[in-house]
């Protein structure tokens, strides 16, 4: 840059990829508002299109069906670490899209390739858009929707951990149960013949069993840091 701008100033795109549990997208926020990143949560969009479908009464039973309909419903995503939105059809979903019955059938709506091609293009275009660089969680993002993104971290942990995590964010709810309910969903989306739950060869592993929230959040913004310094 002719000012002189400092080269901490050029922007970054961060994959961060991982199971449900294991704190990625409390660390996805918190480093991408840390470090003036905006932030995707990708997730959300395969739940909002869940849900759209859902309400629509489409039949997730039937691949085609499903196919047939993944173009139509408009998902905008703002992408502000520190409010984040999601809408379809410019209604409001971020409640809506954590419901059980949304959570239970996303795993089948997102194995279908029309599904996932619709959806990272447009993962892929808010990322190209991010003129100061972007934090985008997911499954596939280092491996299928972002491959030369700047750094690639793949958090996991134990299921016990998880399970505990995510129980604890569902109020209460059993732990044995959403332990199982995580391990069904890990083989449902490492399994699936469309970019599959995969760790890219070239991500930096974490494992945040044993590590604070606020520890993996350091962790992840120092890796950051350090990419953005040697660029």
């Amino acid at each position: 840059m002719e000012n002189g701008a400092a080269p901490t100033a050029q922007p970054v795109i961060v994959a961060i990829d991982g199971p449900s549990g294991t704190g990625k997208s409390s660390t996805s926020k918190a480093v991408a508002a840390q470090l003036g990143l905006s932030y995707l949560d990708t997730g959300a969009q395969y739940r909002a299109i869940t849900w759209w479908m859902v309400t629509n009464g489409i039949d997730l039973a039937d691949p085609t069906a499903i196919a047939a309909v993944a173009g139509k419903p408009e998902i905008v995503s703002g992408t502000d670490p520190l409010a984040p939105t999601i809408t379809v059809d410019g209604y409001d979903v971020a409640g809506p899209i954590r419901t059980q019955e949304v959570t239970s059938k996303v795993s089948a709506v997102s194995a279908v390739p029309e599904v996932r091609t619709r959806i990272t293009e447009l993962q892929r275009s808010i990322a190209a858009g991010a003129e100061e660089g972007i934090v985008v969680e997911g499954r596939d993002i280092g491996t299928t929707v972002l491959p030369d993104a700047d750094l690639k971290i793949f958090l996991t942990a134990s299921p016990e951990a998880r399970a505990a995590r995510r129980s604890g964010e569902l109020k209460g709810s059993d732990v044995a149960a959403t332990r199982a309910a995580l391990i069904r969903r890990d083989a449902a989306d490492s399994s699936r013949k469309t970019s599959p739950l995969a760790k890219a060869g070239d991500a930096v592993e974490v494992d945040t069993t044993e590590l604070t929230l606020a520890q993996v959040i350091e962790c992840v913004v120092t890796l950051v840091e350090e990419k953005r310094a040697g660029k």
